[in-house]
């Protein structure tokens, strides 16, 4: 669900000690998910596996390097931070088929086409299938907290086409259907191992990107309450560190309400904005650009040729910007949206003791103890690691981790201060990418059919012959 659309709170069971019970499972797990990362690996390197124990978890408040004073710039090769972050798309649905090597999507059957299935409960089996056009259905799939467990069925990923998602869910898009993200994705290193932050929608994953936490929030419901330790911008702002959120309609930052108002009309700016301030060299430190979430958001029913060109706008204005040689934009996505994913989401530290709070009668389940399902997400600047595919484990709060490895501030809660911090996908030898590298054209821009749909629907779905 989109950042347009705010419902009433609701109220749901609370539980304590999830924090703690979250921190032993997780150290028991040894998933990797948690460890601390001060130094890219090379390129190529097997991910490790590490088992947490009491005394190595970061404690909010703890900075990434204690021996330094916060505030302290320990990345200047990188003076500007972008995040664009879209909507409610899995990585199997906008990546599966992408087929770069060592990349971890869809595997394939003799005939060139997914073999990943998914059944209904009559039985019959919905197999995973290219959509009729680059247009969605209206309402669905779904990512609404309860749905999303049942997707996720206890880590078997065969619940999709039995939620509320229905067959849509296994729908996909390939090269020819999204020509610039294949050629951004197929280019500048990506995340196979990106997971949103929870099994949820929209507003409580954006939370995470901006405090590491959702303060109990599991779907799109009405945003209560402010962090205890607050939110990065309030890091970025007591270190005098520049940042902004541009927005298209709403701006990312009302998910906070009391940012959004403290901060509307400087900090908090049309999205005219950030192409003037892209053109001109004079990008913040730190950004979020957030889409138009009625268009190109890319969020259903919407056509996500309209969301590629919106993304390839963005990505160029930075790429031709004279800020780009100490620029890096991060391309990712809130949550999955609905659509399947077969990689099932490994366990999360919990971010604090603030139990869910979803809607009367829906279970808590295991809390914040695990993540969402995979996400897109690439790295843009010329200091990202050229040939590479990362497949350490992310999510929003890694964006959160990476921002504060870079000016070395203070931890929010245990998930951003235990994440990953996304260096392995930087190489600071030797930019790769000096020259920016010319991308493909996004379809709405070079195929005028590309916007029939809009028009006339999104096709038959499932398409026939998909079910057996």
């Amino acid at each position: 669900m989109g950042m347009d659309k705010i419902a009433p709170d609701g109220k749901g069971p609370s539980r304590r000690g999830l924090l703690m019970a979250g921190l032993a499972a997780g150290a028991a797990a040894g998933t990797g998910a948690w460890r601390e990362s001060l130094r890219a690996r090379p390129a190529g390197s097997p991910e490790v596996a590490a088992t947490l124990t009491a005394a190595s978890i970061r404690k909010p408040g703890s900075l990434p390097y204690p021996n330094l004073a916060a505030g302290t710039d320990t990345m200047p090769l990188i003076r500007h931070i972008v995040v664009l972050m879209m909507e409610n798309h899995s990585y199997d649905n906008k990546l599966g088929m992408l087929k770069r090597p060592g990349a971890d999507g869809f595997t394939l059957g003799k005939n060139g086409k997914p073999i990943e299935t998914n059944l209904y409960q009559n039985g019959k089996t919905q197999h995973a299938f290219r959509m009729p056009t680059t247009c969605q259905l209206s309402g669905q799939p779904t990512q609404e907290w309860e749905q999303g467990h049942i997707q996720y069925a206890k880590g078997k990923n065969d619940g999709f086409v039995k939620s509320a998602s229905g067959p849509v869910a296994m729908g996909y898009w390939q090269e020819e259907d999204q020509p610039f993200y294949y050629s951004l994705a197929s280019t500048f290193p990506i995340a196979d191992r990106y997971f949103c932050s929870l099994l949820g929608q929209t507003f409580p994953n954006r939370r995470y990107l901006m405090a590491a936490t959702s303060l109990g929030m599991v779907d799109d419901t009405f945003p209560l309450g402010y962090p205890a330790n607050g939110t990065l911008f309030d890091a970025l702002d007591q270190h005098h560190i520049g940042w902004r959120n541009y927005y298209s309609t709403t701006p990312s930052t009302l998910l906070f309400p009391q940012i959004y108002f403290d901060n509307f009309g400087k900090k908090v700016v049309p999205l005219g904005e950030f192409f003037k301030d892209a053109a001109s060299g004079h990008l913040p430190a730190y950004s979020i650009v957030d889409p138009d979430y009625d268009t190109h958001s890319e969020e259903d029913p919407q056509n996500i040729a309209v969301g590629e060109a919106f993304a390839a706008e963005v990505i160029h204005a930075v790429m031709s910007g004279p800020a780009w040689e100490t620029t890096l934009l991060i391309w990712t996505y809130d949550e999955h949206g609905g659509y399947y994913d077969h990689v099932p989401p490994p366990r999360a530290i919990p971010p604090d003791d603030i139990p869910p709070s979803p809607p009367d009668g829906e279970p808590v389940y295991g809390g914040f103890d695990r993540y969402g399902f995979r996400v897109p997400c690439a790295f843009v600047s010329p200091w990202a690691r050229a040939d590479y595919v990362s497949h350490n484990v992310f999510d929003h709060a890694s964006i959160c981790k990476l921002v504060e490895t870079k000016w070395n501030l203070p931890a929010m809660t245990y998930r951003d201060a235990n994440a990953n911090n996304m260096l392995d996908m930087l190489d600071f030898r030797k930019p790769s990418f000096v020259k920016p590298p010319p991308l493909a054209q996004p379809l709405y821009n070079t195929n005028a059919d590309a916007v029939i749909c809009t028009l006339t629907g999104p096709g038959t779905i499932p398409p026939p012959g998909s079910v057996s």
